[in-house]
């Protein structure tokens, strides 16, 4: 017999640890700046030199900052921009939602499954494990691995363009603005998610229907074996494990998207505490309506707006607190955005949002991970003629020009992530900047041991020479740092991006008990 439970007490600690206004944390951090400001440029936190020099390095970066268009001050604009304060209760829906597989037609994975409070919300792994996973989120996550990184959830309320090559974006450059719709990959494309929609305003909104669709990641593959199905010479029939609810077979489009997305609501309007809880929320629902897709988008969504984490160091010095950071910071961050030319991808102005990314699709020159495709490896055929390359963009477009660009990452809370790039090539900070500064050198010398990737991920990697072939302009001449500007730009993006409050001890606190489901909550390493 299911659980039933309320879970009022887990509710409430939720909603007095994170569902709090981000105006009104940003409005009490304001005030504890204004307290500080009459002293911050004497006690800049450098830790040598004299106070003229602190003075001197403080005032060279509040101009550079100014200049950057970078005002510290974007967690403060989320209520603003979405023109309404965060609803609580619908946030604390999409949590319990974000956590419980009942909604995943094999029931052994859910967004928290790629998507860790350990880890800003991001992977817990290189490169994601869906479905067929060991119950386990963390280092000892196994089983079949996806293709690529499944990127942090933290402040995506303010990124126009979402996953790594950017198929999920708003036309307007704005995610904020639907006047001109949302743009999807077929079958949604620009069709489910048309201009100025009065229910799905915002892109995470519409971003959410997608991920329950996907085979690899929690439906599934039960059932394609059969010959109705993709039959029994498919190469995905190995995957047919016989676990987990029936796959639904593609409707008129040619795609499985919207029968997998019925299924899964069937699962929720047949739990009794989810009626609950979407009918205290959605009158239609009270009213015996059956729960659909459009009240489960805003429901993830909402609980995605309040994992706005946008109160780092940088950001306090910019608000007029000169010893938010310490001195090595203040160096790594002139580097940042002067020397090492980080800033001119990783922007901060206009649609970036002060979020550290231009949000193009580049070539970088990544190495190519690829796992070999078959039971208990990977369940994805790769690009190329070896079946061991990543087209990136070009999946989605066709043209073969985007092939091997990814969209820029950005960089805030990058110190919680397990592994950098769209495939984990590398696992430590200071080798991913390595890799920036010297992308030749660094591709053509890769080993995949010494970057530290799982055993699982060593075994094959794909030609290195036709990515190098198309590297973006801007990393193709080396930039060389010493020692310690080196230091301190690592210490600018691992420590001066980082806002405390993504850190594991703090998010793990999120993690609910049980579900309304009363289906087993995944193992979340480092939480418990």
């Amino acid at each position: 017999m299911r659980v039933r439970t309320a879970m009022i007490a887990t509710a409430a600690l939720w909603l007095a640890v994170a569902v709090s206004a981000p105006s009104a944390r940003r409005s009490a951090a304001s005030a504890a700046d204004d307290r500080s400001g009459s002293r911050g440029s004497e006690s800049s936190g450098s830790g040598n030199g004299d106070r003229s020099g602190h003075s001197t390095l403080d005032a060279t970066l509040d101009a550079v900052l100014k200049n950057a268009g970078f005002t510290g001050e974007i967690e403060s604009a989320l209520e603003r921009r979405l023109d309404r304060s965060i609803d609580g209760r619908l946030a604390d829906l999409g949590r319990l939602l974000f956590f419980d597989t009942l909604h995943s037609l094999r029931h052994d994975n859910t967004c928290a499954g790629c998507h860790s409070p350990t880890n800003g919300f991001g992977d817990s792994k290189g490169i994601a494990i869906g479905v067929q996973n060991n119950g386990i989120v963390g280092p000892d996550r196994s089983g079949v691995r996806n293709q690529r990184r499944s990127p942090m959830v933290i402040n995506t309320a303010f990124l126009p363009a979402l996953m790594w090559n950017g198929r999920f974006s708003a036309p307007s450059g704005d995610p904020f603005d639907n006047s001109r719709g949302f743009l999807f990959p077929p079958p949604e494309s620009n069709l489910r998610f048309p201009p100025r929609s009065r229910m799905v305003r915002h892109l995470l909104q519409a971003q959410a229907h997608i991920p329950p669709t996907e085979t690899v990641e929690v439906a599934g593959f039960r059932g394609v074996c059969r010959p109705e199905d993709l039959g029994p010479a498919s190469p995905f029939c190995q995957f047919d494990d016989g676990i987990g609810d029936l796959l639904p077979p593609p409707d008129a489009s040619g795609f499985r998207n919207e029968p997998i997305r019925q299924a899964g609501l069937d699962q929720l309007n047949a739990e009794p505490e989810y009626r609950r809880l979407f009918g205290e929320l959605f009158p239609r629902v009270k009213d015996g309506g059956r729960i659909d897709f459009i009240m489960f988008g805003l429901a993830i969504a909402e609980f995605e707006f309040t994992l706005t984490f946008a109160d780092a160091p940088i950001d306090r010095f910019a608000r007029g607190r000169r010893d938010a950071m310490t001195g090595s910071q203040k160096r790594g961050a002139l580097l940042f955005f002067g020397k090492a030319n980080c800033v001119s991808c990783h922007a901060v102005a206009g649609d970036s949002n002060e979020m550290f990314t231009d949000l193009e699709n580049r070539v970088a020159g990544v190495p190519q991970i690829a796992p070999f495709f078959g039971a208990a490896r990977s369940n994805v055929i790769f690009d190329g003629p070896g079946a061991d390359e990543d087209f990136g963009l070009e999946q989605a477009t066709g043209n073969p020009a985007d092939r091997y660009k990814f969209r820029t990452a950005p960089l805030r809370n990058a110190a919680l992530a397990p592994a950098f790039f769209h495939n984990g090539a590398f696992t430590r900070l200071e080798d991913a900047i390595r890799h920036h500064l010297n992308v030749f050198e660094s591709a053509r010398t890769y080993l995949p041991a010494d970057a530290g990737v799982d055993l699982d991920l060593r075994h094959r990697l794909g030609p290195i020479e036709p990515v190098l072939s198309r590297l973006d302009s801007r990393l193709r001449d080396p930039i060389a740092l010493n020692a310690t500007e080196f230091a301190d730009l690592v210490a600018f993006v691992r420590d001066g991006l980082l806002d405390e409050r993504a850190k594991p001890e703090n998010l793990c606190r999120l993690v609910p008990e049980s579900v309304p489901s009363g289906s087993p909550v995944l193992e979340f390493q480092g939480c418990r």
